[in-house]
């Protein structure tokens, strides 16, 4: 069993670090939120860190899911951060969808420790996480990754290493992508469904399964059509992340005119204070219109 090290404990990081616990390793958590690491010790065998250096004193591996780069680089780089406390040999992970900049950075900081990286982003959502069963899109070393792999496996369906470090990112943002591509497929067509007066649940059983089916569909196709959106993953979050595809299709000349499609609709949803709601709220403006 390793000694594991888990900085963020959000939606996300919260279950991910409880499967840890579960499978016997030996966990330290930290979280900016000191109650919330306090409810995970409540909940789980493992032990709450003051700082993210303490978590990361003698760890194996250390495990962040965070925010945004900037979070990244404060429980690593910050005062009492994560890396200074790694000895040589240990693994940092990545969990956080970021940039692929901040990527490469981070596998440069480390190699000048002799600490393995790898980026790590994930997919699947928080009952993906819950359920142990994500998806992780790796980038870096083959020699780091096999011996992350053995302890992600605690809450991963899927583990994929895709190439060097970035790629990991670069693959998250390839998946953010298509998630943009079915929320503005779906939003168009059921508000489209909806105002020519159709049977909507009608609707939803005749195509979900078909050719057109997506996961947003099965999952989110009736709570779009209801108007429920106090779940799942939000407007804020989703912007986000397209601003990191859109910052990386300039860096690599590619066009993302869906991602700029998406994005348009995002903010207007931000304007109108659906932060916070499901990225699916987008079809507000459909109906809105």
């Amino acid at each position: 069993m390793a000694v594991c090290a888990f900085l963020g404990l959000g939606n996300m990081g919260f279950p991910m670090a409880g499967h840890l616990a579960a499978a016997g390793h030996d966990v330290r958590v930290f979280n900016r939120t000191r109650a919330k690491a306090d409810r995970w010790a409540g909940q789980h065998d493992g032990v709450v860190a003051a700082t993210p250096a303490d978590a990361a004193a003698g760890a194996d591996f250390v495990f962040v899911c965070v925010g945004a780069d900037d979070d990244v680089r404060e429980v690593l780089y910050g005062d009492d951060g994560a890396l200074d406390a790694l000895g040589p040999g240990a693994v940092v992970v990545d969990h956080t969808t970021a940039s692929a900049t901040l990527a490469l950075e981070l596998a440069d900081a480390c190699a000048g420790r002799d600490i393995g990286f790898v980026d790590g982003p994930i997919s699947g959502g928080q009952a993906g996480a819950e359920n142990g069963v994500l998806s992780v899109m790796c980038g870096g070393d083959r020699v780091h990754f096999d011996a992350a792999a053995e302890v992600m496996d605690a809450y991963a369906g899927t583990i994929t290493l895709v190439g060097p470090a970035g790629s990991g990112q670069q693959t998250k943002m390839v998946n953010q992508i298509l998630c943009a591509g079915a929320i503005q497929g779906a939003a168009e067509a059921l508000a489209f469904g909806m105002r020519a007066g159709l049977d909507m649940d009608k609707v939803l059983a005749a195509v979900t399964n078909g050719a057109a089916g997506s996961w947003y569909l099965s999952n989110r196709g009736h709570t779009m059509v209801a108007d429920e959106f106090d779940f799942g993953f939000a407007v804020d979050w989703m912007a986000k992340d397209l601003g990191l595809v859109r910052e990386e299709a300039e860096k690599l000349h590619a066009e993302v005119p869906l991602t700029e499609l998406t994005t348009t609709y995002l903010r207007r949803r931000q304007g109108a204070g659906d932060n916070r709601m499901d990225a699916t709220s987008i079809i507000r403006d459909y109906r809105e219109s």
